[in-house]
């Protein structure tokens, strides 16, 4: 079969007919897993595995590029194989396992990579050949081609804030937005000065287990006034990737960067501006 590798987002009708191909990795990435597994899938716990680092005191970060090459030869995964990352599926934050994990394959280079629409709800639903016990693969060597293009890093986001006209989108709840409420890893509540709002949950519905549409992703930004080269976040660098998977892999919008320190990084310097914060803060 003709292996179609361009598409971010693939259902399980497309899974079915691809299990089995000797280049596909179905790579299972819930934490923790319940109710078996896709035949043949590995399983890589994210929030065990290694998938994102602390970095001074702070959580969420993007391990570092020698850690990621070995966590994902060592499942078995090489330059050369398509990675299919499956999540619950119950939810849109659920779904950030997958969407963070995707997000951590393009930036290390790696575009053979999709992820499995509804998760594992979804293919249960399908009727999809299922396993007890995940599979092990024999070790790889993955070596990565960073494309720092993706991510923002805090110099940027600064630099971002101060001279605006950079799109911020805040992927949070609407009343963390509003700085009514925090996550208890943040040191203060609020949002980055001339952010927007579009709560991750916009962009996945656990109820009919899919995505929105690249089109109604697209309007999405386009209400909330998103032009290109936006910089999402939300605390530590996890919803906000199903926003940035939806605006930049699903829309096209282009230039979407994800900012994975956060509003976790962001609160943590008390001098930093915060809009929705401390009267203080502005």
């Amino acid at each position: 079969m003709t292996t179609d590798t361009s598409r971010p987002l693939v259902d399980s009708a497309w899974l079915k007919n691809a299990l089995g191909r000797a280049d596909l990795v179905v790579l299972d990435v819930r934490t923790p897993p319940e109710g078996g597994f896709v035949a043949g899938s590995a399983h890589s716990d994210y929030a065990k595995a290694g998938w994102r680092a602390t970095v001074n005191g702070l959580p969420g970060f993007l391990p570092e590029i020698a850690a990621l090459e070995t966590l994902i030869g060592g499942l078995g995964i090489g330059n050369d194989d398509h990675v299919v990352i499956v999540a619950s599926g119950l939810n849109a934050p659920d779904m950030g396992n997958a969407t963070r994990v995707y997000w951590t394959f393009k930036v290390l280079g790696h575009h053979r990579v999709s992820v499995l629409d509804g998760g594992f709800a979804a293919w249960k639903d399908a009727g999809g050949d299922l396993a007890e016990a995940p599979a092990t693969r024999p070790a790889k060597t993955f070596k990565a081609a960073p494309r720092p293009e993706l991510r923002a890093t805090l110099p940027e986001v600064q630099a971002a804030v101060a001279a605006g006209g950079v799109p911020l989108v805040d992927s949070r709840s609407a009343d963390q937005f509003a700085g009514q409420a925090k996550s208890p890893q943040a040191r203060a509540a609020g949002t980055l000065p001339g952010a927007v709002n579009i709560e991750n949950g916009a962009f996945y519905s656990g109820a009919d287990q899919r995505f929105v549409s690249g089109a109604s992703a697209k309007a999405l930004a386009v209400q909330a006034g998103v032009g290109d080269g936006p910089i999402t976040f939300c605390n530590t660098g996890h919803l906000a990737t199903v926003a940035w998977f939806a605006l930049s892999e699903l829309a096209g919008v282009p230039g979407v960067r994800l900012y994975d320190g956060s509003m976790v990084e962001w609160s943590s310097d008390p001098s930093r501006p915060l809009k929705n914060g401390e009267a203080k803060n502005g």
